[in-house]
């Protein structure tokens, strides 16, 4: 229970005991709850990003990733990684908007228009990470399978046995499960760090609402 809970639970046990804030206050109060809320969206989009730049430094050049050194040197997969970064700066550039404007509004009207904007802002980025997850995946798939020496070979031994399809089949299969884990993980993830972050604002939200009536 935070701060406006608890004064809220005073002002309903005893009228006389505890002063009655004003609408300035009280909104200064949530003004205040909303803005470090975001500074910590803004904190945790960065240390999430550091942390699976750091997973890669750390799995590059390990044997269990010869396999997909070749997908540096794509152009397409150069390209994607570029692109990725760069929305990704540009989700940055946003939250840190957010957190500035929150942090300066100086109307309860205002406020929830940006409290909506970075809830928007914070389901555009969790959206965004699931689908280029989907798509690098699928891209390093098909390269695996078109160059990878070690996967041609499998491929045609395959092949040879008249177990083609069979092998497709469990290739894919064991992708698609990678993925849906991958995606599963990230999602609890996310409902957990920001889907609490996002509830908290959602409830400031309904507070300067009421403020408004």
């Amino acid at each position: 229970m935070d701060e406006l809970d608890l004064l809220k639970k005073d002002w309903n046990k005893d009228d006389n005991k505890y002063p009655k804030l004003t609408y300035n206050e009280i909104y200064k109060m949530i003004l205040k709850k909303s803005s470090s809320i975001v500074k910590w969206i803004f904190i945790i989009s960065l240390l999430e990003f550091a942390f699976w730049t750091l997973i890669s430094f750390l799995l590059k050049g390990t044997k269990s990733m010869e396999h997909y050194d070749q997908l540096d040197n794509d152009p397409i997969f150069i390209s994607l990684v570029v692109i990725g970064y760069g929305i990704l700066a540009f989700f940055f550039y946003m939250f840190f908007r957010n957190y500035r404007r929150i942090s300066t509004t100086d109307s309860a009207k205002v406020l929830m228009e940006n409290i909506l904007k970075t809830r928007k802002t914070v389901k555009q980025y969790v959206a965004f990470n699931l689908i280029y997850l989907v798509i690098t995946t699928f891209f390093a798939l098909y390269i695996s399978l078109n160059r990878n020496e070690v996967i041609l070979d499998q491929i045609e031994k395959a092949a040879a046995n008249g177990e083609a399809f069979k092998f497709y089949a469990i290739f894919i299969i064991l992708v698609v499960l990678f993925l849906a884990i991958a995606i599963g993980i990230l999602l609890l993830f996310y409902w957990v760090v920001y889907g609490i972050l996002l509830k908290r604002l959602n409830r400031n939200y309904k507070e300067l609402k009421k403020l408004e009536i």
